[in-house]
């Protein structure tokens, strides 16, 4: 019985690692997300480590999180699509903004509702509490272990080995396989046709505090979106004076938030001469939609458009 003890404790322990884990990302100002996607992320994740996952369905968690009734329709009412949709971009900026280092991160896999728990200390994926427990295979006393073909080959191996190493040392200068490959020229004519894009923090005009948050996350956002662009290297903005390869650009603005309505100002500036290359302003209303589904909305439409007026020269369109 010792072993099926020790991994009920192993299991206790995720468990307890995955509602710790869940409780840092809460309780942190970087995870923008409103009460009731609070509580659907809260309501998924205790569904799954009590073993529930295969009952996260649409139905079951509109009654249980967003008070819908028996007559529920997911097809007409996707209330928890779009709401399982903007956990996941909040779980995104909160592990690219301050999550990286944590030790378990949560994920909601697309086409599903049950969430995925993942340890960087261990690639082993943290497993909810029903998932078998194999039981320890320990030898039995008075049974020897049977020899393997790698015990026998190790002691030999080895020797042979530093043999071979002798024998290529006088055959051929030894530095000259510890020297480093030289750069071929197409990898390094394939670095400056690059282009260089560095997103500068933006300025929160006005002195809230919510215009501050907007601005923090539009950039995270920006840094995000741009990553994904094909032949684009992005930049931080603390970096360090380089050597010029290929294009540079970089991305400014300003946000100012008036009660309810945004206004915010962007443009691309190009580093070689100072030039703006592209600007514009966008204005946004935020009674009806979270800081976050506009800092995604207004992210991806001026990547498009700065792409797609070809002014980042040959960076490759938005995903």
């Amino acid at each position: 019985m010792a072993p099926e003890e020790g991994g009920d404790s192993q299991a206790r322990q995720d468990t307890e690692s995955v509602r710790a884990q869940l409780d840092r990302i809460l309780a942190s100002p970087e995870f923008l997300a409103p009460e009731r996607g609070r509580r659907f992320l809260q309501y998924i994740v205790e569904e799954t480590l009590e073993g529930h996952a295969g009952q996260l369905k649409a139905f079951t968690i509109a009654q249980a999180v967003f008070g819908r009734d028996a007559s529920f329709d997911a097809q007409n009412d996707p209330v928890v699509r779009i709401e399982a949709g903007r956990i996941r971009r909040a779980l995104e900026r909160y592990y690219l903004v301050c999550g990286s280092s944590d030790p378990i991160q949560i994920t909601i896999p697309k086409g599903g509702y049950a969430p995925h728990f993942s340890s960087d200390e261990d690639t082993s994926t943290v497993e909810a509490p029903d998932t078998p427990i194999q039981e320890n295979k320990r030898s039995h006393p008075g049974h020897e272990r049977p020899i393997r073909y790698r015990d026998l080959l190790l002691p030999i191996g080895i020797p042979a080995l530093f043999g071979t190493m002798a024998v290529l040392a006088l055959i051929r200068p030894l530095e000259s396989y510890l020297s480093p490959p030289e750069t071929p020229p197409a990898a390094a004519s394939t670095l400056k046709s690059k282009t260089r894009i560095v997103v500068e923090p933006f300025a929160a005009l006005g002195g809230t505090a919510r215009g501050a948050d907007f601005a923090k996350g539009l950039a995270d956002q920006l840094i995000a979106k741009l990553m994904k662009v094909d032949n684009l290297v992005v930049l931080a903005p603390d970096r360090p004076s380089m050597e010029s390869t290929g294009s540079l650009f970089s991305l400014q603005g300003s946000a100012l938030v008036e009660g309810t309505v945004l206004h915010l100002h962007v443009r691309l500036i190009n580093g070689a001469d100072g030039a703006v290359v592209w600007a514009n302003q966008y204005d946004r209303a935020l009674r009806d939609q979270t800081i976050l589904d506009v800092e995604d909305e207004i992210a991806a439409q001026i990547i498009m458009e700065i792409s797609s007026d070809h002014k980042l020269g040959g960076a490759g369109p938005i995903p």
